[in-house]
């Protein structure tokens, strides 16, 4: 092999440079999510409704099959993100001053922007995993089978000998950590600036290390409040998700910084 193939290093890519904030700012990115949505309501509201149908039917299907609906139900909480990529460009719309309405969504859906496909790709696989893998560990561990709701509450969530439920709990949130890391601010990253899959997912775990307070919060308000809109047979996503799209943009802002000059 020659001198000049020996020294030959390949491209490698680096995250985009993040921001320290406070964590309190959490709070403040779910004010101006309500913001946006309240200057949008229609998109709002239809992205929000869809996600609630299809966490409805998801429901109706696997009712009687609690082992599924388990797993599905958080498993479409890990895809949610790339359902409101609509919703973050119409977040953009409005801080540009453009209109921000139906076809600003159709125009992200329309593009099939290759990057966002794979990411969807990504996150589908990893939710399908961890259905595969909570439906295993709840027919392996529990004797008869669990069917309905009242059977997961009471024979592993309230079971006197205990210990599957958090084995449950522990085996999703080792799924789901990486997937918030990988995913916090990659999907708006991706919609905003032509940057590949690997630079943003790179830096949403930046903005993670940098601020592992504040994005724990920020998790854990995802979580509850995505675990209300479940709670209340969906109905409560119609609201949540798209507040909760709109906010994820602006977590984005403010965690990855802009270089001078780049547009808005």
């Amino acid at each position: 092999m020659s001198d000049a193939h020996r020294h030959v290093r390949l491209p490698t890519e680096r995250p985009l440079r993040v921001r320290k904030v406070h964590s309190l700012r959490t709070f403040l990115w779910l004010a101006r999510g309500w913001s946006d949505f309240m200057d949008a309501p229609l998109v709002g509201l239809l992205h929000g409704t869809a996600m609630g149908a299809f966490g409805g039917l998801i429901m109706f299907l696997a009712w009687d099959r609690f082992w599924v609906l388990a797993g599905a139900l958080s498993a479409f909480l890990m895809v949610a993100p790339i359902l409101s990529t609509g919703l973050y460009a119409v977040s953009r719309a409005l801080l540009r001053g453009e209109d921000a309405g139906f076809g600003t969504v159709w125009q992200v859906w329309a593009s099939l922007d290759g990057r966002l496909v794979r990411f969807g790709v990504l996150l589908t696989a990893l939710g399908t995993g961890w259905v595969i893998s909570s439906a295993a560990l709840i027919t392996l561990g529990v004797k008869p089978p669990v069917t309905t709701p009242n059977d997961f509450l009471m024979r592993v969530v309230l079971a006197p000998d205990g210990g599957l439920f958090e084995i449950w709990l522990i085996v999703g949130g080792l799924m789901a950590a990486p997937v918030f890391a990988s995913s916090v601010v990659a999907i708006p990253l991706l919609l905003d600036r032509r940057v590949s899959v690997q630079k943003a997912v790179l830096t949403s775990w930046k903005a993670v290390l940098a601020n592992p307070i504040c994005l724990s919060l920020w998790a854990a308000i995802v979580m509850s409040l995505s675990l209300l809109g479940l709670g209340t047979l969906m109905f409560g996503l119609i609201l949540v998700m798209p507040i909760l799209g709109h906010a994820t943009w602006h977590a984005y802002r403010d965690l990855v910084v802009r270089d001078p000059g780049e547009a808005d």
